[in-house]
């Protein structure tokens, strides 16, 4: 029995599946039953009963998972502890992210970070927020940033960075010129908006539902399903939205759009980490969270 057999039996344990663990652990399927195979020949019991759609533990895969697990996270500690005394020579992360934070924010912290840690290896994978959210459930990634939170049992959410959602126009817009515009004026033009499910439409159904507004009653010209798209319609005299600051701040700064106040309505909102409960984690991970968490780093790489 060793480590690798142990890893390849709790993933297999926890998903379910020998395909999704074999996801995890960067391995084919083959050589992962091959594991699980030769563990069970070591301790001559059989530990899964395999069915159609998934695996169960046996009576003796149940008595064997929580000492595995405790094994093992013995074992990572250990591990994390000469990774820290190497200096992270070698690691991998995987990062998904939604739109706005994986496009404006993630790519300069990434690298940040890999100036720090130069043999660490990272992913960003880039989708919507509930993608995103499925992502971190199913463990096909090690963490996540997601522009609205996600409520499920095995994921858990804090609040990471202040985003402020603006509503912008084409320069040659009426409203261009005005100080502020109200929510019933909203009624009477078209709006360009993100698709369903991502994190900027919910917090703007959220926000106008608040108001008694649903966001759907408004004329919508057109659901895009990233936010360059949504300001390039914009800059495009298509209609007007309301996006990340993040995102839109190059657009204002060359004026290819205008920023309009929109009265009686908190635009502020929060990006989220997400990562399962029961994540592994490891040091690159926690390395990682603690960077993109330091006030130096942020202001640096967000100030807008």
């Amino acid at each position: 029995m060793n480590f690798k057999q142990l890893e390849a039996f709790i993933w297999v344990a926890e998903l379910q599946s020998f395909t999704k663990a074999s996801r995890q652990l960067y391995m084919s399927q083959p050589a992962v039953s091959f594991q699980i195979k030769a563990l069970e020949e070591d301790l001559q019991v059989s530990l899964f009963q395999r069915g159609d759609k998934k695996v169960m533990l046996t009576e003796a895969g149940n008595l064997l998972y929580p000492e595995a697990k405790q094994l093992l996270r013995h074992y990572n500690r250990i591990k994390a502890g000469l990774d820290d005394i190497k200096g992270l020579k070698t690691g991998q992360l995987v990062v998904g992210s939604s739109t706005i934070p994986g496009e404006y924010l993630l790519p300069i912290m990434i690298g940040g970070f890999k100036e720090k840690y130069p043999g660490i290896k990272i992913t960003l994978k880039v989708a919507g927020s509930g993608q995103v959210g499925r992502w971190v459930r199913e463990r096909e990634i090690d963490f996540g940033i997601i522009g609205a939170p996600v409520e499920w049992g095995e994921t858990e959410c804090v609040s990471w960075l202040k985003d402020y959602l603006v509503l912008i126009v084409h320069p040659s817009h009426p409203w261009a010129e005005a100080s502020k515009v109200c929510l019933d004026d909203l009624k009477n033009e078209t709006i360009i908006s993100r698709e369903k499910g991502s994190g900027t439409r919910r917090t703007l159904e959220r926000k106008f539902a608040e108001q008694n507004i649903s966001l759907d009653k408004l004329s919508i010209g057109m659901e895009l399903g990233s936010t360059r798209a949504v300001i390039t319609a914009v800059e495009a005299k298509l209609g007007f939205s309301i996006v990340s600051k993040y995102a839109v701040s190059e657009a204002l700064s060359l004026g290819k759009v205008k920023e309009v106040k929109l009265e009686g309505v908190d635009m502020s909102r929060y990006l989220y980490q997400i990562r399962h409960k029961q994540g592994m984690g490891g040091y690159a991970l926690e390395a990682f969270i603690s960077y993109i968490n330091d006030k130096e780093n942020q202001l640096k790489f967000t100030e807008i």
